[in-house]
């Protein structure tokens, strides 16, 4: 692990804010910076403001909560950078991605959500849980999902991923509406011949074996 990343330490919440976008450590990070411009501006432009002692004492009290925050933080950083290597949990990922192709649906979403409590911002997880979503029916779930995932960091480096994924669920919800029009007028031969080459909407398609052997190899990179 590069030390360098251990330079976010040195401010209170920055760490778990930064690196897993826990807005719970802001208020944490304002704070620190709230203190510490408190007590410069007490020191050294309105030194009228408090005595000297109580300036020194609220110091020595910062300093020491200070410490004990970046001690703290630098505990935590192995965990907060590579959940899945600091959890001692199995992970299940292969697990879900052989149900998933499978078909086992309750097994992968089951399995999936194990991997996501570990590391909720896990990208091949969260791709595998929005085709389960796609494939039971749960089109907004699985765009819900979706859209979270463009919310994360590592949204960049997966951008082909979620529009593929993003095309099918397109795809199978043109699919499901064709197919389930109600009405007195007959598909036209155009519709027909478009929706004829679409596979149904619970099943798994090469694509999708090959984008799923894709998210193994990029776990275990």
């Amino acid at each position: 692990m590069d030390r360098k990343l251990y330079l976010s330490c040195l401010w209170p919440g920055l760490p778990e804010l930064w690196w897993r976008g826990r807005l719970s450590a802001l208020p944490t990070a304002i704070a620190f910076a709230a203190a510490l411009n408190f007590l410069l501006v007490a020191r050294f432009l309105y030194p009228e403001w408090l005595t000297l002692f109580l300036v020194r004492m609220a110091g020595w009290v910062g300093v020491a909560v200070w410490l004990f925050c970046v001690l703290r933080s630098i505990r935590d950083m192995p965990g907060l950078l590579h959940p899945r290597q600091a959890s001692g949990q199995p992970d299940r990922f292969e697990e879900a991605h052989q149900a998933y192709l499978q078909g086992r649906w309750p097994e992968a979403e089951s399995l999936l959500a194990d991997c996501l409590s570990i590391e909720y911002r896990d990208p091949p997880a969260m791709l595998l849980l929005a085709g389960v979503y796609r494939h039971t029916g749960r089109g907004e779930a699985a765009e819900r999902v979706l859209e979270e995932l463009r919310l994360t960091e590592a949204a960049d480096r997966w951008w082909l991923e979620i529009e593929a994924e993003e095309k099918r669920l397109q795809r199978d919800r043109s699919y499901q509406l064709a197919g389930g029009r109600v009405g007195s007028a007959s598909p036209t031969s155009t519709e027909v011949s478009q929706t004829s080459n679409t596979p149904p909407a619970d099943a798994v398609t090469a694509e999708e074996v090959n984008f799923g052997e894709d998210f193994a190899s990029a776990r275990v990179a």
